[in-house]
């Protein structure tokens, strides 16, 4: 499915090296005066055009203009209720960079497995299956942020380790060195999500943790997702993670990442997405690579928590 969402649907259209990617959003109330510096900035973070991450992205995503062209459901920068479609025309694709693709398969990518179940395949680069693909979701989920901030809720997701290194002060050098050899690596980018309310969420199937999981691993090359302190206190007893809550009013909450049984126990929630090393790497093939997804995919998590959240009951 194309699909996510139900009171804030948002629909994704488009491959990698067609004409344009695009979205339908369905459910945006009249009035909200659309953010475009906004999502400028988050385009061209997720492109790698700003900051301290251009380095570490394909040469395509600096060269896409990523020009938003609003097709309904916005007028004099003012959305209408009705449904918002929106394009961003391809301007720098390159099928014929792919052309070896046509007859080839890339492991670790979907080339094999969508030819395997549906017998046809655009090549172009890997089509829906590319990261190029993410450009509508940024779209939607400025407008999903826009919404949650006139309820004080926002987020933030940054990258916090390449490889197995942490300290963002050797990442220049570890990059510089994976790039000298074709080669490419992975990467975790961790989230944080203020102001939202106890109760959002429900039990069993529809927990908040649950479908911020499902959320992140929509997006292209993420491998884990892990809620609060998860997988670093594999280590320690419950004894010293635990005690009675003895008064509601001083609650002193253990790092369980902002949701408790699934529900939002009104502290920050914090969790973490793991981005595997690019499956398509300079040393094997012909186009144009990124050396680590992770830091174009900051901007993606955050959409996709927005997009998430504006769909619970807050």
């Amino acid at each position: 499915m194309n699909s996510f969402g139900h009171s804030f649907r948002f629909t994704s259209f488009g491959e990698s090296h067609g004409a344009a990617i695009g979205g339908v959003l369905d459910g945006v109330p009249a009035g909200l005066s659309i953010d475009l510096d906004l999502i400028r900035r988050e385009l061209d973070r997720r492109a790698g055009r700003t900051g301290s991450v251009g380095h570490a992205s394909s040469s395509r995503a600096k060269n896409e203009t990523d020009e938003v062209e609003w097709l309904s459901g916005v007028m004099d920068g003012k959305s209408l209720g009705t449904p918002i479609a929106f394009i961003v025309r391809n301007q720098d694709a390159r099928p014929e960079d792919y052309e070896w693709l046509r007859t080839h398969y890339r492991a670790g990518h979907a080339d094999w497995v969508y030819q395997k179940k549906y017998g046809i395949r655009d090549w172009r680069g890997g089509g829906r299956a590319s990261a190029r693909e993410t450009v509508s979701r940024v779209i939607a989920g400025c407008i999903a942020k826009q919404l949650l901030a006139l309820r004080g809720i926002r987020i933030q997701a940054q990258v916090t380790q390449v490889g197995t290194e942490t300290d963002p002060t050797r990442w220049e050098k570890l990059l510089e060195e994976v790039r000298s050899a074709g080669d490419s690596i992975g990467g975790v980018v961790t989230c944080t999500i203020t102001g939202v309310p106890v109760g959002v969420g429900e039990p069993i199937f529809d927990k908040l943790s649950s479908h911020l999981a499902y959320a992140m691993m929509t997006i292209n090359g993420c491998k884990g997702f892990d809620l609060g302190s998860g997988f670093q206190d594999l280590a320690k007893r419950g004894s010293e993670l635990y005690h009675p809550i003895d008064n509601l009013e001083t609650l002193e909450l253990p790092a369980s990442g902002g949701i408790d049984g699934g529900i939002s126990n009104g502290d920050i929630i914090s969790f973490r997405c793991a981005f595997k090393p690019t499956a398509t790497i300079a040393q094997l093939y012909k186009g144009r690579h990124d050396i680590c997804i992770a830091f174009r995919a900051a901007a993606v998590v955050e959409a996709m928590a927005a997009i998430t959240l504006i769909n619970e009951k807050l």
